[in-house]
């Protein structure tokens, strides 16, 4: 085997510790450990060699791991506590610049960052681990680094809200690899959980089709679906004698449009159109509709095209001008959206 196909991961978690993040502590760790228990059970499954960073930061940075191979992971309940302000620019010119010196011999290396923060930037301007005192000259360097960087790096950021996204966004973040998460609940860091989880799936998955990185880590906008990437997934159009498109109307339940349109409603038989945000189920399947020529892909391969973990998650539709999303329906009384179309499947 030649050095080329053996992958190596280098997942970073850049986790904010400041003060504001203490009501939420245990469950930054309980989050951490369960993503790399995942990362430790894809990567035998997909025989790929993972190794693990975690960065720390409140009014300093501190890397408490650095690319250790995720099967000898320890749990980050003794490393993580919290207190101090927000010194999320410096976090992120740190921790890039360090993983930067890692080796990249013999292999394909590529390097996979999350960022998690519940506030905005208020310390790096005093950090010892910043390259200046200005706020300008530091959101210029971090914006420097993201346009710089090499197409095997994939850098995202969760933060609080739009304005952390405004602000991410002047940083050079791509947008699609930023999301939003509540940072007010347990839960909200729980579904951040699960988005990172996402991302992480998508990414190990695109990696094996020889995809290096990504800036569209939680999209489901052209550049994460189109005939590219459903070509690289393995996906194959579904054979047209077998589903049937049905436009909907009006408000209607999923099961009643059905009986209504002539057709037999069988449980799990019905698609609607993702046209909102909301949670996917770990069983649901997921269909994918070529919106020029109404061809459909489905299959194992759909979810993983968006990266959908074994796990309930929340997915929102993005703009994309030449697919359309499909999520299989199981409840009866599922309320279809007027405007939209309806798959019916065997």
């Amino acid at each position: 085997m030649s050095g080329s196909q053996n992958y190596i991961n280098h997942v970073a978690l850049v986790l904010d510790a400041s003060s504001s993040m203490r009501h939420l502590s245990g469950k930054v760790v309980e989050v951490a450990d369960q993503q790399i228990a995942y990362l430790a059970r894809r990567s035998r499954e997909l025989d790929q060699e993972t190794r693990v960073t975690v960065y720390v930061f409140a009014s300093s940075v501190e890397c408490v791991i650095y690319d250790k191979d995720v099967l000898r992971m320890p749990s980050l309940k003794e490393l993580y506590t919290t207190g101090g302000m927000t010194a999320l620019l410096a976090a992120a010119l740190k921790s890039q610049r360090e993983l930067a010196q890692t080796a990249q011999l013999y292999g394909d290396h590529s390097f996979l960052t999350f960022i998690l923060t519940d506030g905005q930037e208020n310390a790096s301007h005093r950090c010892p681990d910043a390259p200046s005192t200005r706020q300008r000259e530091l959101v210029e360097a971090v914006a420097e680094m993201t346009r710089t960087q090499e197409d095997n790096w994939t850098l995202a950021v969760l933060v609080p809200d739009q304005m952390g996204k405004r602000e991410a966004m002047q940083c050079g973040f791509p947008k699609d690899n930023i999301a939003i998460w509540d940072a007010t609940s347990t839960q909200g860091l729980e579904e951040a959980g699960h988005v990172i989880q996402e991302a992480t799936e998508k990414f190990m998955v695109g990696r094996t089709k020889g995809i290096r990185g990504s800036r569209a880590v939680f999209s489901t906008g052209a550049e994460v679906v189109n005939k590219d990437t459903i070509k690289a997934a393995g996906l194959t159009p579904v054979n047209p004698s077998t589903y049937e498109l049905l436009p909907v109307t009006r408000d209607a339940a999923i099961r009643d449009w059905v009986v209504e349109c002539g057709h037999t409603y069988r449980t799990g038989c019905a698609f609607y159109q993702l046209s909102k945000s909301e949670k996917i189920q770990a069983k649901k399947k997921i269909a994918v509709l070529e919106k020029k020529t109404d061809r459909i892909y489905a299959g194992p391969e759909a979810r993983a095209l968006l990266g959908l973990p074994d796990a309930e998650v929340r997915v929102k539709p993005d703009h994309n001008d030449d697919f359309t999303i499909f999520v299989q329906s199981t409840s009866v009384n599922r309320k279809l959206v007027p405007h939209t179309r309806l798959l019916l499947m065997p």
